[in-house]
């Protein structure tokens, strides 16, 4: 049997040869149609993988309240342009909602920051350690903030690599002394880096310093007033029950904002998760649909072998008859023609998964864009293209097998 295999492989390789420019034309439909697919699953997984990392650089399972627009002087203000939340609101929701891990408040800015003769423009976030938590952010270097400087407005600051990249170059940033508003603030810490967010922005770009120091000391916020915050950032404490979370913020904050029936809330309360999930979702869809209309390739190069088979058979109908005429059965004759098929199918998946591997560097090179590629993927492909040549190869190769040796003989 297994010599007979390999005399069938033989004949099939040899037939092939003799028609070499028919062979490749044949087998350019399946090169296509797996490069196809390849470079769009790798393409597509990319994608996947890209929403993913996002995902975890906010931080899982997140949740963010922003103050909502309100009314002044008649004009209706946008979102986020008066100051609706406190740090009050932060401890009720930690307090009073089982189902939250963690809530921290955040006040935000943009100032110049300046260390010897270099100076860079950034956003400058007062925050407390719970906030690290939040982001599941964690430090590359250095400490965070101790009690005593959160109490007592300390001068203290934790750089985001971007930063400290700009302001010291290669240098070790902790123990440095820089100039914030003209306040000096001597760096305890160097985050690691979190990347882009899924809006683009560098989350790298940011220098974090306690937020008492940053509303008493930099955002010009007055001493005794109420404890003001641009954003609070809350981390449940399981991801199904963020839905949970978001309704219950809503009826808390209602309820401390005396907002009554029928009026608008004056925050919103944005779901991250549930964001970055649906677009994680669209994004498989994209790439099964991409994968789909990839596959048609393959559809078409497997109708391209059954039709160059159909030919093969009609100019070899002499040399079928006299195989038959000296001792070949009929399923002898259907092995070498489904071997011819699959052989094509095979070669072709083969060099298309090489096609499709260098397609889809090439993309990630000059798109900057990841790819993601398994070595499932690859042999799934192989093995698709190889069924293609056996299911399109079948009918030219029953044709043969029913071929009457001296009907075949007597062919013109």
């Amino acid at each position: 049997m297994k010599v007979s295999s390999l005399m069938n492989l033989s004949i099939a390789m040899q037939a092939l040869r003799v028609n070499k420019l028919r062979s490749i034309l044949t087998m350019l439909g399946i090169v296509i149609g797996v490069a196809a697919v390849i470079a769009m699953i790798a393409i597509g997984g990319g994608a996947q993988k890209r929403v993913q990392e996002q995902i975890s650089s906010l931080g899982s399972n997140l949740l963010i309240v922003v103050p909502g627009s309100v009314i002044q002087s008649g004009a209706r203000l946008g979102a986020g342009n008066a100051q609706t939340l406190t740090e009050q609101d932060a401890n009720a929701i930690i307090n009073e909602i089982p189902e939250v891990a963690f809530a921290a408040p955040l006040s935000r800015g943009n100032a110049q920051v300046v260390f010897g003769n270099t100076n860079w423009a950034t956003s400058i976030n007062g925050v407390y350690n719970n906030y690290f938590d939040v982001r599941e952010w964690n430090l590359a270097d250095g400490r965070l903030f101790d009690q005593g400087e959160i109490s007592r407005f300390g001068k203290v600051a934790i750089l985001g690599k971007t930063v400290a990249s700009q302001l010291f170059g290669d240098d070790n940033p902790i123990g440095q002394v820089v100039r914030i508003r003209g306040i000096p603030f001597e760096i305890i810490g160097l985050l690691e880096s979190k990347g882009q967010s899924s809006q683009g922005q560098d989350q790298d770009d940011v220098i974090l310093v306690p937020l008492t120091t940053g509303r008493n000391r930099l955002f010009g916020e007055p001493r005794g007033r109420i404890a003001r915050v641009g954003t609070i950032l809350i981390k449940a404490q399981d991801a199904s029950v963020t839905g949970i979370v978001e309704e219950r913020i809503n009826e808390l904050l209602r309820q401390r904002h005396r907002i009554q029936p029928g009026m608008e809330n004056d925050f919103q309360v944005r779901n991250l998760t549930e964001i970055l999930k649906m677009q994680e979702a669209a994004s498989k869809v994209m790439s099964m649909l991409l994968a789909a209309v990839a596959s048609v390739s393959l559809l078409v190069g497997g109708i391209g072998i059954m039709n160059i088979m159909l030919v093969s058979v009609t100019e070899r109908t002499r040399e079928i008859g006299l195989r038959l005429a000296v001792g070949a059965r009929g399923r002898d004759i259907m092995t070498q023609f489904l071997v011819e098929a699959m052989t094509l199918a095979t070669l072709g998946g083969a060099l298309g998964v090489l096609l499709g591997i260098a397609i889809s560097a090439l993309v990630a090179y000059l798109a900057n864009w990841d790819i993601s590629l398994s070595i499932f993927s690859i042999v799934i492909a192989v093995g698709f293209s190889a069924a293609i040549g056996i299911f399109f190869g079948y009918y030219p190769a029953k044709k043969a097998a029913q071929m009457q040796p001296i009907v075949a003989l007597r062919h013109e």
